[in-house]
């Protein structure tokens, strides 16, 4: 099949990674757009694992804000301050600055919640299910599913990229880290939302207008 440069770029766009690797991966794909993104994920993920023992400890901290509500900081790190300077890397901090402000995850990865909390999660998750009725012996296998669900909501790596639903912010982290070419990481961030934790007066329309009226 004919590979066109409007194929490759759409596959450019959507896996990030270089026109010649783009266009190898539609040749073995024989034009399957879906099979060559497919592919150029999976050595992507493959590439991140080799880069996984190396040392991120230089990087960035970065902002965002929406809407002055809410405010965002994250730290992404990288191996060296040449890469933290590269302008894909900056938009790609911006990017999980702006998934922290929308999303609103509780950990970066799976690894930080706490084991106390997912247990608590797991017990809930199951007297739910038997309350639903469901029987005894598919009851473990719904809670797994749901703890999966779970992970989706509070884990940043987990949750699917605002920009591209197709693909999670651990796809993301790891097509950056194969197309820059050094081990890459999102350390930790911090969200802030205006009002967040304050107990909020609620009026009481009706009364309020009665009050109006006797005065």
């Amino acid at each position: 099949m004919n590979v066109t440069a409007s194929m490759v770029k759409e596959v450019r766009e959507k896996s990030g990674a270089g026109m010649l690797d783009c266009k190898k991966a539609l040749v073995s794909a024989n034009g399957d757009i879906k099979k060559a993104i497919e592919t150029l994920r999976e050595k992507g993920l493959a590439a991140a694992a080799k880069k996984a023992g190396r040392i991120a400890a230089e990087g960035i901290v970065t902002s965002y804000i929406h809407g002055g509500r809410i405010g965002v900081l994250v730290e992404i790190n990288s191996e060296t301050d040449f890469v933290a300077k590269n302008q894909e890397f900056q938009e790609f901090a911006r990017d999980v600055a702006m998934q922290v402000a929308a999303s609103n995850p509780k950990f970066v990865s799976i690894d930080e919640i706490p084991a106390e909390e997912i247990n608590k999660e797991r017990e809930i998750l199951r007297k739910q299910a038997l309350n639903e009725g469901k029987p005894e012996k598919i009851v473990d296998k719904m809670v797994e599913g749901r703890i999966g669900k779970y992970h989706k909501e509070v884990c940043l790596l987990e949750q699917a990229f605002v920009k591209d639903p197709d693909i999670t912010i651990g796809h993301l982290l790891n097509e950056k880290i194969a197309k820059i070419g050094e081990k890459l990481s999102i350390r930790r961030f911090a969200r802030f939302e205006v009002g967040e934790g304050l107990e909020k007066r609620e009026e009481n329309f009706a009364e309020e207008v009665a009050k109006q009226i006797a005065k």
